[in-house]
């Protein structure tokens, strides 16, 4: 028995009816219908979503950088007092790279 997958020769008689009666009423109507004036719907935010459009905002016109943060090291470094802390860079790096590669530093696997 052969599968007609084109449905061609077939019509459904309910989808044709309501395009028919849409693109009538696509020629009686030309003009778009005028807008509702007076709607009852509204938003409104919270206040939580209002501070988080705000920090948002803020953070997209920051540049990311603790500029007197930068100067402070930059003058220590110029001055020779600026001091690395072995294990801690050590430590931070072994917890950065364990985030990384999920905790499988070391193993042969």
């Amino acid at each position: 028995m052969p599968i007609n997958v084109n449905n061609t020769g077939l019509k459904n008689t309910n989808i044709d009816t309501k395009n028919s009666r849409q693109v009538e009423q696509g020629q009686n109507n030309s003009s778009p219908a005028p807008a509702q004036k007076g709607g009852g719907d509204s938003v409104s935010l919270t206040s939580e979503a209002q501070q988080l459009n705000s920090l948002q905002e803020k953070a997209m016109s920051s540049s990311g950088i603790d500029q007197s943060k930068v100067d402070r090291i930059k003058t220590q470094i110029e001055n020779g007092s600026y001091s690395v802390d072995v294990d801690r860079l050590a430590s931070k790096l072994a917890q950065f790279e364990g985030d990384l590669f999920g905790g499988q530093i070391g193993s042969d696997e």
